[in-house]
């Protein structure tokens, strides 16, 4: 019986005097990511990505739309074989404050959409290059 599990994040972006910026994390591995996390008992997906985004950047958010989905399988020491499925929103940024979960993440910052998209591609996960690919294109950006 393989093991199923899922996350969810987002592509947070906000408008601030007509321009647009994207937020990324850097991670506790040095790399260029999206606030995600575990689904908890009884969340929607929806609530979980948006729950995930609050606890690790600080920031309120409402979705937007779906993006896409990334499914892998990894090897858990106590589940053997994990199909794991990390769905990603698109979210506004409504409020909060800009604050790092240093147990989780170390920084997140807002980036020009250019910006953002040169450094997921010096330095982010593979795997984020259609998210975030995909969340700019729902924004009216081509990268």
């Amino acid at each position: 019986m393989t093991h199923k599990e899922f996350s969810a994040g987002g592509v947070v972006f906000k408008k601030e005097n007509g321009e647009l910026h994207i937020q990324l994390i850097l991670d506790r591995y040095g790399k260029v990511s999206l606030a995600k996390g575990k689904m908890e008992l009884g969340e929607t997906i929806e609530k979980t990505a948006l729950r995930e985004i609050e606890e690790e950047t600080g920031i309120l958010g409402s979705i937007v739309s779906p993006v896409d989905i990334i499914a892998y399988t990894y090897q858990n020491p106590v589940h053997g074989e994990v199909n794991k499925e990390v769905h990603y929103y698109l979210v506004e940024a409504k409020g909060g404050h800009l604050k790092p979960q240093i147990e989780e993440i170390n920084e997140v910052s807002w980036y020009t959409p250019k910006d953002a998209w040169r450094r997921q591609q010096q330095s982010g996960y593979r795997n984020n290059d259609i998210i975030l690919r995909k969340a700019l294109s729902l924004l009216g950006i081509s990268v």
